[in-house]
C-alpha cells in the first residue's frame, strides 16, 4: 500500500493545504440549531461530509466528542470515517494515544489495522512515556500505510513546562521527540509518514524543525488565536511541511453547505498565500 506521506503529499498536492477538524462539542452542536444527543451528532457530522468530504484533503475527527455519547457515538464515529474515506478525503483521528507494551499495541491495532471498523489513515499520539513506548503504532502504521502525528509543541499553557524541560545533552524534551521522528523519516520520499503536532499560536519556537522531513500539523488557527500569517514566524524554512489546521472558524459557518464551503475556501486561500502558494 502506498505509504501515507505519499497519500498526503498527492492529497495536498490536489486539494490544497488544509486540514478541518470535526469538533462537535456541545456549544457548536446548539449553534446549528441541533440537540445534544446522538441524533444531533449524526446530522452535524452528515453535514460535515457533505460539504467537506470532496474538497478537503485532510479531515480530523476529534473522537472524545463522539465517546462522550458512548457505544452509539463511537458508532457514529465509525460510519463519519467510512464517509469520509469513500468521499476521498484523508481520516486524521485525534485520540492523542499513548502508551506501553501491549496496551499502545491494541491502540495500534484499533486505528492502523485495515480489519478495525475505526481504521484511519493517521492518528495523533502522546509520547510523554518515551518516543520508543510508540514502536508499535510506527510499526503497524508503517505495514499498513498509516501515519502518526505525534505531540512535540503544543499550544496550551501547560504544555511548556514538560515540552521544553532540559534533559540530560541540553536538548528540551521537544526536541528530543523532534530528532527522533526526523529519524523514522530518513529516506522517505517524498514525505515521510511520521509528522509532528506543532501549535500555530506559540510563535518562534527556539527548535529546529528542519530535518523532519515529515508533515507537520499546525492547531490553534482561527477561533484559537492564530493567522495563517503565523505560520511563517512558527516554522520558518519548514512551510513546505506544514498542514494547518482549523476547526471552529470553518465550523461556524453552519450548518449551511454552502457556507461551510465558502469558509474552507477562504481559510485555504489564507494558507496558500502564507505557505507561498503551496
Amino acid at each position: 500500500m502506498e505509504s501515507f506521506g505519499g497519500r498526503l503529499h498527492r492529497a495536498v498536492a490536489e486539494r490544497g493545504p488544509l486540514c478541518v477538524g470535526i469538533d462537535p462539542h456541545p456549544g457548536l452542536l446548539a449553534r446549528w440549531g441541533l440537540s445534544d444527543d446522538v441524533n444531533g451528532l449524526e446530522r452535524f457530522c452528515r453535514t460535515v461530509v457533505e460539504a467537506l468530504g470532496e474538497r478537503v484533503a485532510v479531515v480530523k475527527p476529534q473522537s472524545a466528542f463522539f465517546e462522550r455519547f458512548g457505544s452509539r457515538g463511537v458508532s457514529v464515529l465509525e460510519s463519519t470515517i467510512r464517509q469520509l474515506r469513500d468521499s476521498g478525503s484523508l481520516v486524521l483521528l485525534d485520540v492523542k494515544r499513548g502508551d506501553i507494551g501491549s496496551t499502545v499495541a491494541a491502540y495500534a491495532s484499533a486505528y492502523l489495522d485495515p480489519s478495525s471498523s475505526l481504521y484511519v489513515d493517521a492518528l495523533t499520539a502522546s509520547p510523554y512515556l518515551g518516543v520508543g513506548s510508540l514502536a508499535p503504532m510506527f510499526e503497524l502504521a508503517a505495514t499498513h500505510g498509516g501515519g502518526v502525528f505525534v505531540l512535540a509543541l503544543t499550544s496550551n499553557p501547560e504544555g511548556a513546562a514538560v515540552q521544553r524541560a532540559r534533559a540530560a545533552d541540553g536538548r528540551t524534551v521537544a526536541q528530543t521527540v523532534i530528532d527522533e521522528i526526523a529519524q523514522l523519516n530518513r529516506g522517505a520520499e517524498p514525505l515521510g509518514s511520521f509528522g509532528l503536532v506543532v501549535g500555530a499560536t506559540i510563535g518562534d519556537t527556539g527548535h529546529d524543525l528542519s530535518a523532519v522531513h515529515g508533515p507537520l500539523l499546525a492547531p490553534g488557527l482561527g477561533a484559537q488565536g492564530a493567522t495563517a500569517a503565523d505560520l511563517r514566524t512558527v516554522f520558518g524554512s519548514s512551510l513546505p511541511s506544514v498542514l494547518p489546521s482549523y476547526s471552529r472558524e470553518v465550523l461556524h459557518a453552519g450548518p449551511d453547505v454552502a457556507a461551510l464551503r465558502a469558509a474552507a475556501d477562504r481559510v485555504l486561500t489564507e494558507c496558500r498565500a502564507a505557505l507561498g502558494g503551496a
